[in-house]
């Protein structure tokens, strides 16, 4: 699907193909699209919530909207490289499923605090996961620990053999390490 770009007004000439499929973000940028989805969702509810648009408006946004998380997550929505990034691609897709209402999703917000909130949610669930993973990793010390209270192994100073120490304690101190982290 070619579709004229947003800045293209700017330009005498089309943009090369070969300049196009360098700059395009959608391969990169796709991750973003849940967050996008749940950052649209929210704007358009408040949007019909202040009353910019109306309640049935705002309604078919969100309808359509949950229509292309399904369709993603269920792999039937793919957006192609000349959508220039997601948000392009999922605004493209609104207003072939909800028509012209589809474009009143950017009142009130601009491209950039639309980027800065799927990039904040993004990174908010990806410390959780990393999170997660930690306490994965702290349970698998302690049972370690727990296995090895009699092992012993060379303690080290300044790269030199030192006294032994036991391997439950040298796991745990990895354990207190990834608390502070944690923390």
């Amino acid at each position: 699907m070619t579709e004229k770009k947003t800045w293209s007004d700017r330009f005498e000439t089309a943009l090369h193909p070969a300049i196009a499929r360098f700059n395009a973000s959608i391969g990169f940028d796709i991750e973003l699209i849940e967050y996008d989805l749940t950052g649209s969702i929210a704007h358009a509810k408040m949007l019909a919530h202040t009353g910019i648009i109306s309640k049935e408006e705002g309604q078919q946004l969100v309808t359509g909207l949950e229509q292309i998380r399904r369709e993603y997550q269920e792999g039937n929505f793919t957006p192609e490289i000349d959508a220039e990034d997601v948000h392009f691609a999922v605004e493209r897709r609104l207003t072939e499923l909800v028509g012209d209402v589809g474009k009143k999703l950017h009142t009130a917000r601009s491209r950039n605090d639309q980027v800065g909130t799927d990039i904040r949610l993004y990174l908010r669930a990806e410390i959780d996961e990393i999170r997660e993973k930690l306490r994965e990793f702290q349970q698998i010390l302690v049972e370690l620990a727990e296995e090895n209270v009699e092992t012993l192994i060379p303690g080290y100073t300044h790269l030199q053999r030192a006294q032994p120490l036991s391997l439950a304690h040298h796991l745990l101190a990895y354990f207190q390490m990834a608390q502070r982290d944690w923390q």
